[in-house]
């Protein structure tokens, strides 16, 4: 049916009238119903997943992996509670500054000692507690120098001390009246199968500064990947993870299949 032109401005007029008064009413006397926003799901990263939990939930391939690791290995099967017994630990964070030409220092069960080879500054060290270990000696040239790097590495074993054995690691390139602060110590005691998953681990991933990391050589062929994720190395900037975490957990599960959950924290730490 057609319209007048009257007609339809009146109807214009009244609909704009009609929206502005819900408008008004809206504004002035209360608020619109919105629908509630959705609820974001907020997931872990993988590397967050409890692996521990994992192996719970399926024993008997956490148990394979232990029987055809050792055989590899050519050891004994450890049993389950071999396996999540507590570590024995030790470690010493007193300053000690160490000078060339002196005697062997012993501190947490290691003999340190410091000289000149070459053009670089060199550190000794020993294995003096009768039992493999895994160890973390941090330390920095005195005075401080930049241009350590410069000196050669020498091929060592950054991660696992057998009983017994004595490693070589080049500390920074040498200058006159150099000595070597070592602020920490830290020994983490080692059954055969652990020190066998430790030996494949490389250095990076356990947090050893790339200035001696650089040096590691693993005595396994079958090592595992060096690349860290961002959160495991923001973890350590932040001293969230320590290197402790890090070596109790390699020593229980194969790097090759098992990745490092952040949330993971040495058995016995914090008793």
């Amino acid at each position: 049916m057609a319209i007048s032109d009257g007609q339809f401005r009146t109807s214009v007029v009244g609909g704009a009238l009609g929206l502005a008064a819900i408008i008004g009413i809206g504004r002035f006397c209360g608020s619109v119903s919105l629908p509630p926003r959705p609820v974001l799901a907020i997931r872990a990263p993988a590397a967050q997943t409890a692996l521990t939990e994992q192996a719970a939930a399926a024993p008997a391939v956490y148990e394979d992996h232990l029987a055809r690791d050792a055989s590899t290995a050519g050891l004994a099967v450890p049993t389950l509670d071999d396996m999540t017994r507590t570590l024995p630990y030790r470690f010493d964070d007193k300053r000690h500054v160490l000078e060339v030409g002196e005697q062997p220092v012993q501190i947490a069960g290691l003999a340190l000692v410091i000289s000149r080879a070459r053009e670089g500054l060199v550190l000794a060290i020993e294995n003096t507690t009768g039992k493999d270990v895994a160890y973390h000696v941090v330390s920095a040239p005195v005075p401080t120098t930049n241009g350590c790097n410069s000196a050669p590495a020498l091929p060592f074993n950054a991660v696992v001390l057998a009983r017994g054995a004595r490693e070589v690691r080049v500390e920074c390139a040498w200058r006159t009246g150099m000595a070597l602060a070592v602020t920490r110590v830290e020994l983490v005691e080692l059954p055969p199968l652990s020190t066998w998953y430790l030996s494949q681990v490389p250095a990076p991933l356990l947090g050893i500064e790339p200035r001696i990391a650089r040096g590691h050589r693993s005595p396994n062929t079958s090592v595992c990947s060096p690349i860290a994720s961002h959160a495991l190395e923001s973890g350590l900037e932040h001293g969230e993870i320590v290197w402790r975490d890090l070596v109790d957990f390699y020593a229980r599960y194969r790097c090759q299949t098992y990745q490092f959950p952040l949330t993971y924290r040495a058995v016995g730490r914090n008793d």
